[in-house]
């Protein structure tokens, strides 16, 4: 279970930097996550128990966790930012005023 989880990590971590496929990540990192805390639990009951990868794999799934996070505030603080909005209506004004022609097609 370490290694898968520590697996899940790797694959979380990545995916997570990739804005808007980040989203995609969160299932293999919950996944992940919960692996890599039951791995820690089962090899702290034994006596020489080998915690390293399920703890590595704890570790990366919570970095993509966090990492998703930011990038999900990020977008929420720039798409409701004013720069943002009067960008919108700038490019909203110009392409309705490049389509809208008025076509007279009386003969």
């Amino acid at each position: 279970m370490g290694i898968a989880s520590l697996v899940l990590g790797i694959i979380g971590f990545v995916i997570s930097f990739i804005p808007l496929c980040n989203y995609i990540a969160i299932v293999p990192i919950i996944i992940g996550l919960i692996l890599g805390i039951v791995n820690v639990v089962k090899e702290s009951k034994k006596e020489n128990g080998k915690k390293g990868m399920g703890i590595a794999g704890i570790v990366l799934n919570s970095i993509a966790i966090l990492i998703i996070i930011l990038w999900t505030s990020l977008f929420a603080s720039v798409a409701t930012s004013d720069e943002f909005k009067e960008g919108m209506n700038s490019l909203n004004t110009d392409y309705n005023s490049y389509y809208n022609y008025n076509y007279d097609y009386t003969y």
